[in-house]
């Protein structure tokens, strides 16, 4: 049997579908409307707020709360050691090279422009990077440095992670290993995410430490600080200027933090955009820079930006209503020139004199001028360019990622299933509580194999949930069925509906087999043109939308499980018989948390290459599709051999499995 069970999937048939209707993106619509479903309770709970000032305020402040939360734990303050490495005089400034570390041996390097000449502490501000790899050294990033300089500020400009002298995935000689800072964001983000943190939160910490950089230097005034940035670094410094109260003033530029309107048009953001749990909190666009009102907060945007121009537009009312509502209207702004994406230099004028009016109280014009920039291997803060291959210590995040997996895997309290496994699963999957609802089952006719076998196509279907597609081989005649297989293959259950022998082999012993599609897999699979290959996943923005509402993709197929057991167990001549459950690929987690919850399925079996421990994802980060198995916080709570050794204690683990 198992031996049959190997064989090669013939190729796919679109005779073995069963849904009528365009399936391949009721995955993606059902996501929506449930992510719809959360922001209407945002809209409802901040209309409310605006009834009163008071209201506003504990809107404000409920909001920050809540993105405390879904940011997880935040590492402890240890000293930043950090140091000058270089100068470079200029005209009317200095740019010193400057590195630090955010957390022990993890270096972040930095530009500090110094104007010349002031016996007077002077504003600080901190420039956040988008997403260019040159990023500190990025021309109009230099540019809005300078022009900020000369106009009497002292500025930070910080190198994210996987741009500028930080990349975090490379090879032995410090060369990346992805195509750009975006992919390793992405990845870096899936492995966090399984140890209850994550990008946003491993870039906001570095911004912190920043700030509490800038604050040691004589020239800075702390009760002046400002921040602002472009692009994803606008989206970093929404966050910050809601985690940081130390802010006084902010401005953001082509902003583009995943929210309701963008995952609907354009899908999920790249991972230093996207925070698990966003939806589930009721946090959009609009929700970081409330948590910073009312102090004085700038918009910059380009009218024909590839950022919707109509989402700025919306989060700006929202914002001036609120500021309106706190009675300090005139502390927001929004600035728009007929440009694109990017702080150009009409919007840098608009940025220092925006800075200039609440920080010198001065709202006279700014004209940028001539300014000169530099090459980026002149504005390194280190010899080699690369913190991977300038220090030999230096804990890289796939590195620190690891360590603090083991470091969770000596301490965490035991798991398993005569104890608190199932109650651990049910809510780490986030799982309703009635998973054994009763479900409708609507046939759709009969299929042939080439083999001859008969297949009985069938939706399975439970009110608020994604139909479930299945075929059904049933044994000749009426006798008892002796045991259902319950097949759950990746790819899809046209690929095994050709597999005559595997079928006949389990219908001649009386065995009844359902071939089933979880949602997202089979013929409702994520069509290919929605999901950007830089990603690494097939089914990207579905996998990230169900992070974004706060139920992971292998939650909610866990659901189907259950759904294909209810029409078990509402089948007369199946009901009574045992189930064993069949899965491969990203199906084979399913099935592994299934059985746990699941009393009646008396055998697992798991095809070959299913992963064993999520600290796979950790030591093979550039791998493809990790984020259909991605559980937030997981190896805080559990990992993949507890569930084994539960259920090879249970003499359920059908042998071939390791």
């Amino acid at each position: 049997m198992l031996g049959l069970l190997s064989l090669q999937p013939a190729q796919a048939q679109k005779q073995y579908d069963v849904l009528d209707w365009k399936a391949n993106v009721s995955l993606n619509t059902s996501l929506v409307q449930q992510m719809h479903q959360q922001y209407d309770g945002r809209r409802a709970a901040l209309a409310q707020a605006r009834q009163s000032e008071a209201g506003l305020r504990a809107y404000r402040d409920s909001a920050r709360a809540r993105f405390r939360r879904i940011l997880g734990p935040m590492p402890a303050k240890t000293p930043l050691k950090a140091r000058v490495t270089g100068q470079l005089p200029r005209d009317g400034y200095r740019i010193e090279k400057v590195v630090y570390e955010s957390t022990p041996k993890h270096h972040v390097t930095a530009n500090l422009y110094v104007p010349n000449g002031s016996r007077k502490k002077l504003p600080g501000v901190l420039l956040f990077c988008g997403h260019e790899a040159e990023s500190k050294a990025t021309e109009s990033y230099q540019k809005t440095a300078i022009l900020f300089a000369k106009n009497g500020f002292v500025v930070f400009v910080i190198d994210p992670i996987s741009q500028g002298e930080r990349y975090q995935l490379v090879d032995a000689a410090g060369k990346p290993l992805t195509r750009g800072g975006t992919t390793e964001h992405t990845l870096l983000n899936s492995e966090s995410a399984l140890l209850g943190t994550g990008s946003v939160a491993d870039e906001l910490w570095d911004n912190v430490r920043g700030l509490d950089y800038l604050l040691t230097r004589p020239e800075v005034d702390a009760a002046r600080i400002g921040a602002l940035g472009n692009s994803g670094g606008a989206t970093q410094t929404a966050y910050f200027i809601g985690y940081d109260e130390r802010v006084k003033v902010a401005s953001l530029c082509s902003y583009v933090a995943t929210g309701e309107r963008v995952l609907e048009l354009t899908g999920p953001s790249d991972g230093c955009v996207m925070i698990p749990g966003a939806g589930a909190a009721r946090l959009d666009v609009a929700d970081w820079p409330i948590m910073f009102a009312p102090q004085p907060l700038q918009i910059l945007a380009g009218r024909f930006d590839f950022v919707d121009y109509n989402i700025i537009q919306e989060t700006y009312a929202e914002l001036r209503q609120v500021y309106t509502g706190l009675g300090q209207p005139e502390k927001v702004s929004l600035f728009t020139y007929d440009d694109g994406h990017g702080i150009s230099q009409p919007k840098r004028e608009a940025a220092v004199q925006w800075f200039r009016r609440w920080l010198y109280q001065d709202n006279q014009p700014v004209q940028e001028g001539s300014l000169a920039t530099l090459k980026p291997e002149e504005l390194w803060s280190i010899r080699t360019g690369q913190v991977s291959t300038a220090y030999k210590d230096e804990v890289l995040l796939p590195q620190r990622n690891l360590v603090r997996a083991a470091e969770l895997a000596r301490h965490r309290p035991k798991a398993d299933a005569q104890h608190n496994l199932p109650a651990l699963i049910r809510e780490q999957l986030r799982l309703p509580a009635q998973l054994d609802a009763p479900v409708a089952v609507e046939w759709k006719g009969e299929v042939q194999t080439k083999g001859n076998v008969t297949l009985r196509k069938l939706i399975i279907r439970r009110e608020g949930e994604v139909p479930l597609p299945a075929l059904l081989a049933l044994p000749a005649g009426e006798a008892p069925v002796t045991k259902v297989v319950l097949w759950l293959p990746e790819r899809g259950k046209r690929t095994l509906a050709d597999s005559t022998a595997l079928l006949q082999s389990c219908l001649q012993q009386n065995c009844a087999v359902l071939l089933a599609d979880l949602r997202g897999l089979g013929e409702t699979a994520d069509p290919e043109q929605f999901n950007d290959k830089k990603f690494y996943n097939s089914e990207y923005r579905n996998a990230l939308l169900a992070l974004h509402t706060g139920q992971p993709l292998l939650g909610q197929r866990v659901v189907d499980v259950f759904m294909a057991l209810r029409f078990l167990a509402q089948t007369p001549r199946l009901q009574p018989a045992p189930v064993e459950l069949y899965a491969t690929g990203r199906a084979a987690l399913v099935a592994q948390h299934a059985a746990l919850l699941a009393p009646r399925i008396s055998g697992v079996w798991l095809g070959p290459g299913t992963i064993t421990s999520f600290t796979q994802v950790l030591a093979q980060p550039t791998a493809k599709d990790w984020y259909s198995l991605v559980l937030p916080g997981v190896l805080l709570r559990y990992d993949l051999p507890d569930l084994t050794t539960a259920l090879e204690q249970q003499q359920r683990l059908i042998p071939g499995n390791k």
